[in-house]
């Protein structure tokens, strides 16, 4: 018998109501007791919780030039006390930070932590909001072709289903590697911090990209790839106490690189960043680090961080036209690359 598609099986889960789909509806954080099954929140109470994220970058921000100046995405209230879950990437280098809640009245709120290991980032917002807070759920748990809900700042009008189409690594040219992340299809256009939900109404994922292959399979099929929660649950006392995860800082060298024909190409280098005062250039291909051979970004990653914190250094070998040469790059902690905030 023929096996549906991840698209058809996608387009039956769009079909699915909305209470149904959200019964049991989500409960509260540990902190708060869950409501019973018969005072179970309807999915207009899900999406008071889901607020719109507007940053403005810091002037000459060195995160400009890739991620603009201006951000906004959508953040997912988990606590209480007014503290929200979104993607980092919408507050890296941020002088700026305000929340849209489901009113529509624009909120100011202040950055909590930011985790590049994960690609977390914290908000809490400074005025209360009339909103539950989502649990957070396991996305352990979460198996392929499980039906989920994508939920937006955009409001129930911009609801999406979708369908967990691979559980599988994720390696990003920018010194960032999730062993496992949920990619999900079909895509959605408000991707950037958006609430990956189950179906107890449960938050499993914080959205990151829109992707070509959310499958790793031909033929291709698009999507989008969500950050599991499992990963901010053991760091999330850290972040809210300190501002970020205790354990030592990842080396960063400021290099982005991309997997061609076997070789892992350079192809840019962060100005006044660790590789760039080292001489590492755009073109160059990544032969080795301390030695030992690389070809991939998963392997050059691996080859970096183990046995190495921020600080220390990490000899290169590196292909420059013709010629090989061996260089030594002093790492940093990423967040010592970024430029501070002006506002108070």
């Amino acid at each position: 018998m023929a096996t549906a598609s991840p698209l058809r099986l996608a387009a039956f889960a769009i079909g699915v109501c909305l209470p149904a789909f959200l019964a049991p509806a989500l409960a509260q954080t540990s902190a708060v007791p869950a409501p019973s099954a018969q005072a179970a929140p309807d999915v207009e109470t899900l999406f008071r919780a889901i607020v719109k994220v507007k940053t403005r970058a810091v002037p000459d921000a060195r995160s400009g030039s890739t991620l603009g100046t201006e951000r906004e995405g959508s953040g997912v209230l988990i606590s209480g006390d007014g503290l929200i879950v979104t993607i980092g990437y919408l507050i890296v280098e941020a002088d700026e930070v305000g929340i849209v809640d489901h009113r529509g009245r624009t909120l100011p709120a202040q950055i909590v932590a930011y985790d590049h290991a994960s690609g977390f980032g914290l908000l809490r917002s400074i005025v209360p909001l009339d909103a539950k807070p989502v649990a957070l759920g396991a996305s352990a748990g979460v198996a392929e072709r499980d039906p989920v809900m994508i939920a937006t700042s955009e409001g129930v009008g911009d609801v999406a289903f979708a369908l967990v189409v691979s559980k599988r690594p994720f390696t990003g040219s920018w010194e960032y590697l999730l062993d496992e992340a949920l990619w999900t299809s079909p895509p959605v256009a408000n991707w950037s911090g958006a609430g990956l939900i189950d179906r107890e109404g449960r938050l499993v994922g914080v959205g990151s990209l829109v992707v070509r292959d959310a499958t790793g399979d031909e033929p291709t099929l698009p999507g989008n790839l969500f950050v599991p929660i499992d990963l901010l649950k053991p760091i999330l006392p850290d972040l809210v106490a300190d501002g970020r995860r205790r354990d030592a800082a990842r080396p960063w060298l400021g290099v982005a690189t991309e997997e061609a024909h076997g070789r892992l190409i350079v192809s840019r280098v962060s100005a006044g960043g660790p590789a760039d005062e080292a001489g590492v250039k755009a073109g160059d291909i990544i032969l080795a680090v301390s030695g030992e051979p690389v070809r991939t970004q998963r392997e050059f990653y691996r080859r970096l961080w183990t046995g190495r914190a921020a600080g220390a250094e990490v000899p290169l070998r590196v292909l420059q036209g013709a010629e090989v040469r061996e260089l030594s790059v002093r790492s940093i902690d990423r967040t010592q690359y970024f430029r501070p905030r002006t506002a108070t």
